[in-house]
């Protein structure tokens, strides 16, 4: 207890790092806890945050602030519409091509499987490939079991989306708008003494802000690469493969690793073993190379200068949390505990001390 106190009276003393750690706690509490009803609101106040940045650029150029925020609110309607109803029906369409030939490649994987004991007898049974047969039934079962029941509810999916898609550019135009009188009336109910937490939120904010809109670029190039070579080759499901590609940014290390099994598989099921799909594989891997050795050094540069290990911990565990929103913003989060760690107050007695020389 005496180690625990002289912690307390050490760090806690502080009055600066007190209301830091409440409001940490205060926002995490709320998204927590109240993030599925104020989805909406949190969805817009990240739109306006990335669009303040073009807004701020348009400023800087003698563009005044409401002028600004219209040219960037109707960029982004026309963006949005764009998406609705120009990328969702094709996307839709290629999904419904999918799912319709799903039955012909299961069907061809079985014959593939049943001749394995054929052309590897020693290494694969008739019994374990019967097994294995029917474990992917099974599986393949349950998976249309999921489907049907996500039809019959997503009734109410539409129409929570119909809400979302009306709310949600208001909110931004609002929270664009009237920005500086918002966080005017935030500031009020704050204390006065918040020069550390002043400093976590700029660094943070830099990192942050430059790191989204940076990912958002790279989810775009990649994806329309994806689509152009894929189309390209001939590659079916062209543009729903490039989704995925571009997509599987978001999850560093692991993304283009997963998403390397679909495309494969499609296009073994459309040209089989040839020089199609080595080319197709060859083209693939170049983009990849393309994106981590030229795209993410001149889009990020060293604006996250995080460990790997650090990257992984953060998507598995803000990914566990909040699903796809916390696997996109595992690394800023990540970023915000840095900042945190870094501006929070250390023994000065304390400095680790120099790794030891290992003999040769």
């Amino acid at each position: 207890m005496q180690i625990v106190s002289d912690w307390f009276k050490r760090y806690l003393s502080d009055p600066q790092v007190v209301i830091l750690a409440i409001l940490l706690i205060g926002g995490f509490t709320v998204i927590l806890f109240f993030g599925n009803m104020l989805a909406p609101v949190i969805a817009s106040l990240v739109i306006a945050y990335l669009l303040e940045g073009v807004v701020r650029q348009l400023q800087r150029v003698g563009v005044p602030r409401f002028a600004a925020v219209l040219v960037v609110f109707v960029a982004f309607l026309a963006f949005l519409l764009f998406v609705l109803f120009g990328l969702l029906p094709l996307l839709s369409r290629q999904v419904t091509q999918l799912i319709q030939q799903l039955p012909n490649m299961i069907a061809q994987g079985q014959e593939l499987l049943m001749q394995l004991p054929q052309r590897y007898p020693n290494i694969v049974s008739e019994q374990q490939a019967v097994e294995v047969v029917d474990a992917l039934r099974s599986e393949l079962a349950s998976w249309g079991q999921g489907i049907l029941s996500y039809s019959i509810a997503s009734v109410v999916g539409v129409i929570t989306l119909l809400v979302y898609l009306v709310l949600m550019p208001l909110l931004v135009f609002f929270f664009l708008k009237d920005k500086v009188r918002l966080c005017s009336w935030f500031r009020s109910y704050m204390p006065d003494d918040l020069d550390l937490a002043a400093r976590v939120w700029s660094d943070v904010d830099i990192q942050i802000g430059n790191y989204v809109r940076g990912k958002f670029f790279e989810i775009m190039i990649v994806w329309v690469v994806s689509y152009v070579t894929f189309t390209f080759m001939g590659l079916q499901f062209a543009i729903l493969l490039g989704m995925v590609v571009g997509l599987s940014v978001i999850i560093p290390y692991i993304g283009a690793t997963v998403v390397t099994l679909p495309v494969a598989v499609i296009a073994y099921f459309q040209w089989g073993y040839g020089a199609d799909f080595g080319y197709l594989l060859l083209a693939y891997a170049v983009i990849q190379a393309l994106d981590g050795n030229v795209l993410v050094p001149l889009l990020f540069s060293e604006v996250v200068n995080l460990h790997p290990v650090a990257i992984i911990v953060a998507v598995l565990i803000f990914g566990g949390l909040w699903g796809f929103w916390g696997v996109f913003f595992a690394i800023p989060l990540a970023t915000l505990v840095q900042a945190v760690l870094s501006a929070w107050p250390r023994d000065e007695h304390k400095q680790p001390e120099p790794a030891a020389a290992i003999p040769e």
